[in-house]
């Protein structure tokens, strides 16, 4: 399954991914190659096939859902938390970041004016089905309903200066999502990637996470009533750097897809 929100004209809409090149290259390949069943109907209540289909490249792809918030985690991958000069955590260490950060593929990541060091942060991020308050990590999967690319944008020296992060996380722009849901994700063991302006950057498997999904999302639902739609993402490996403006900013996660967005001065 392979879930996408679009816009096509006037018209925005829900579709479930035809792929266009058989397994396992075919994660990497439906962007372009791809055609989607148009749907009515959402993923939370069930989408319904029209018998509509139209082309991947027909559409503009949108940020695949509109969480109510964003449940994020900090220094999940060991390599990461030594990189920002911490000890590893006992217990995950969350932070939320807005809804009105949320942009899908291709939307322009703003820089503040009042930062001068924009980070990109490549993650894998997890779309929760239903609403889910104190769940047992044997049950978390059952009420997941799937995996997308986030960039957790960090205004780095806002965090510095604040010593603590909702500032530097919470800029609109600051939360690309996309570009879709999909099932079809091993999320114990998925590549993470992340390009600037066509260079790696970032490179590692989620095998390398302190906490696991099913870990994350039972402890926060211990802490937070989770709703359909809402995002818990997963924490990012090292080589986290700068971003400038007319750069170009590529996630991408084994199974899902490539998140690409360009970085605009704001305003």
């Amino acid at each position: 399954m392979r879930i996408v929100r679009y816009q096509q004209g006037e018209r925005t809409g829900w579709g479930l991914v035809q792929l266009g090149s058989p397994a396992p290259a075919a994660w990497n390949t439906w962007q372009t190659e791809g055609m989607i069943d148009v749907c009515s109907g959402d993923p939370w209540v069930g989408l319904r096939p029209t018998g509509e289909t139209v082309p991947v490249g027909q559409v503009r792809l949108l940020a695949p859902c509109q969480p109510s918030k964003i449940v994020a985690v900090g220094l999940n991958y060991a390599d990461h938390a030594r990189e920002m000069g911490d000890d590893l955590p006992a217990v995950p260490m969350l932070f939320l970041k807005p809804s009105t950060a949320v942009i899908g593929p291709e939307e322009p990541i703003l820089y503040p004016a009042m930062s001068s060091q924009v980070d990109y942060e490549a993650e894998l991020a997890v779309v929760i089905k239903d609403r889910i308050r104190c769940v047992e990590p044997a049950a978390v999967r059952s009420h997941i309903l799937g995996y997308t690319c986030l960039n957790d944008v960090t205004a780095r020296d806002l965090q510095r200066a604040d010593g603590q992060w909702t500032r530097a996380k919470s800029f609109d722009t600051f939360a690309p999502i996309g570009p879709c849901i999909t099932d079809e994700v091993d999320p114990d063991h998925a590549d993470v990637a992340l390009y600037l302006n066509g260079r790696l950057r970032q490179q590692s498997n989620t095998h390398h996470f302190i906490f696991n999904v099913d870990k994350l999302v039972s402890f926060i639902s211990q802490v937070m009533t989770l709703l359909p739609g809402d995002v818990v993402t997963t924490g990012t490996p090292s080589g986290v750097g700068p971003m400038q403006p007319g750069d170009v900013v590529e996630v991408v996660v084994e199974g899902v897809g490539r998140l690409r967005n360009r970085v605009e001065r704001a305003g």
